[in-house]
């Protein structure tokens, strides 16, 4: 008797994807519309190239990942393509409100990022046939996060932007290396935790309920921390030194499932805070804000936070209404500050979407890496999606007062061709692992040993 296990494969749900890039790209067209009605009571003159450009961009993507990777993750791109439509939206309302209008806006130039972003996130398709060949550059990876970390320190092309000196500038452009950095560091991550975490799952001493790791197996977390520290010092960059070691700390819990990483990583991390805080003045200034944003000594210094705070609380529940507040009294109401611009004409509630988008993007992040058959597949997804979701709690942490302010920027939505480019390369990334986890094995013919009847010929067995 034979008996026959078949699983069902899984669909490539590109039609699913299809449809939900149709509605994201709807709900940015009608976002672009009312900021119009609101400000001037017209249709915006440019709503047909806007469109034809939006509804190009994605359906080229689409059918690049119908042709190069048919099972990858069909709701990644159409989260990605709101979002930053979205944040194209707000940047067109601001440039609005400067009276920017055609090609001297910001939103212009911020479109044609997005189109450079979305051609090197095709690349990413094309080029990168199985997310295993990075592993091959785990060493190579590291190098290049380091390079790209100092860059801002060179002299000559370093730039200091609000106190932090985390730019270079060549010609007229100017670059954020650090984006990129991260992605090259996740890769590192996971190519050195795929070999060493037999070694770093090791038993240790147990105190206070907790096991510790050998003091030999302390080095690669202590790395960590003095890399992080010396971004901190040199480059005056909170945010970023945040968010590479919690990158760290988090791959190497996943990579151990030792609780005893967490705790070290906190306790190193909390003595480098309180480091910078008793030696660094800018740092010293930002906790002052975070702790009373509103007391006369804090507006004098800055009322940046103070004035996002407003906003947001003028929003309401419901929001002004697309073009109908005041978030260009904000500054860097485009960049840092464009969660709380968007809070306060989208309220409580369209913020909360926002928020409910990325929670969306994160999870099919980590449902990719608990798919996927390899190890490193496994760590480098966890390490992408956590750096997108550890980025976004840093910044909405920090315009809503629940951490300091750092800097950082929002992944897709705020301005800033370096960090458009390098989110829209992560979720290139994620969608090649995706394909990789949905799409099912080949058919396996199986023959029975000598002797099994002939009803027992052949098994067909299909692995998911």
């Amino acid at each position: 008797m034979t008996t026959t296990v078949e699983p069902v494969a899984p669909r490539p749900r590109r039609g699913l994807e299809l449809l939900l890039l149709l509605l994201a790209i709807a709900i940015v067209l009608l976002a672009w519309v009312s900021v119009d009605l609101n400000r001037n009571g017209t249709v915006p003159a440019n709503i047909v190239p806007v469109a034809g450009g939006l509804v190009v961009l994605a359906v080229v993507v689409h059918l690049v990942l119908r042709w190069r990777a048919a099972y990858s993750d069909p709701v990644l791109l159409p989260i990605t393509t709101c979002l930053n439509g979205l944040g194209l939206v707000m940047i067109h309302r601001l440039d609005l409100a400067a009276g920017h209008l055609g090609t001297d806006g910001t939103a212009y130039r911020q479109i044609l990022w997005t189109a450079v972003a979305v051609g090197l996130a095709i690349i990413v398709v094309f080029v990168l046939r199985d997310h295993r060949l990075l592993r091959r550059f785990t060493y190579w990876s590291l190098l290049t996060g380091f390079v790209l970390l100092v860059l801002p320190l060179l002299p000559g092309i370093g730039r200091s932007v609000n106190g932090s000196r985390i730019w270079i500038g060549i010609g007229g452009m100017s670059f954020q290396p650090g984006e990129f950095a991260k992605i090259a560091l996740a890769i590192f991550f996971a190519g050195y935790l795929v070999e060493a975490r037999d070694v770093l799952s090791l038993a240790g001493k147990k105190v206070l309920g907790f096991t510790f790791p050998r003091g030999r197996d302390l080095g690669p977390i202590l790395v960590a921390w003095v890399l992080a520290v010396l971004v901190l010092v040199f480059e005056n960059d909170l945010g970023t030194a945040l968010l590479f070691f919690g990158l760290f700390v988090a791959m190497l819990y996943v990579a151990t499932e030792r609780v005893s990483w967490i705790a070290i990583g906190l306790a190193l991390f909390a003595a480098a805070v309180a480091f910078a805080l008793s030696t660094f003045s800018h740092f010293q200034t930002r906790v002052t804000l975070w702790l009373d944003p509103f007391s006369a000594s804090s507006l004098q210094r800055s009322d940046q936070l103070a004035k996002g705070l407003w906003g947001m609380g003028s929003g309401g529940l419901t929001g002004t209404g697309l073009g109908a507040g005041r978030p260009y009294l904000t500054p860097f109401a485009e960049s840092d500050f464009i969660f709380p611009s968007l809070g306060e004409e989208l309220g409580l509630f369209g913020a909360v979407a926002i928020i409910v988008l990325y929670l969306l993007f994160v999870e099919r992040g980590i449902r990719t890496a608990l798919g996927v058959r390899d190890g490193f597949g496994k760590l480098l997804a966890i390490g992408l999606a956590f750096s997108v979701a550890f980025q976004v709690f840093i910044v909405i942490g920090g315009v809503t007062r629940v951490i300091p302010l750092t800097g950082l920027t929002t992944p897709f939505m705020s301005l800033g061709g370096s960090s458009l480019l390098a989110n829209w390369v992560i979720m290139a990334i994620l969608l090649r692992i995706s394909d990789h986890a949905r799409r099912p094995m080949p058919e396996l013919n199986v023959t029975p040993p000598r002797g099994s009847t002939s009803a027992d010929a052949t098994q067909v067995v299909r692995l998911p």
